[in-house]
């Protein structure tokens, strides 16, 4: 399966969109900061457990890497819909920041 970012984006504010009509919590700027350290903070906690470094609550490593891959995916939407609510555009933004130093040195300016 391969979408473009813009695809994601568009996808994940959809079930934002779902989410917050079903639970009416008020989406703010706040909300879409506080939601992505939020994930991090799950990403890392799982990461942890699967290292050894955190409690693993009787879980296998199979369930521990699924629950990984659950956060590191809510991680990745927040930051796609923190981006669309502040007008970044991230693939102009990793052309710019990243994809530069695949360029040649004439070409960088």
């Amino acid at each position: 399966m391969t979408r473009t970012l813009a695809d994601l984006t568009a996808l994940v504010a959809t079930v934002s969109d779902m989410y917050e009509a079903e639970t009416g919590v008020r989406r703010d700027d706040d909300w879409y900061a506080l939601k992505m350290q939020e994930e991090l903070g799950e990403l890392i906690a799982e990461h942890l457990r699967l290292t050894g470094r955190g409690r693993r609550k009787n879980l296998s490593d199979s369930e521990i890497r699924d629950a990984r891959s659950d956060e590191a995916a809510d991680l990745l939407a927040f930051l796609l819909l923190y981006a669309r609510r502040n007008g970044i555009d991230l693939d102009a933004a990793l052309e710019q920041k990243w994809f530069s130093y695949l360029r040649p040195a004439s070409e960088s300016g």
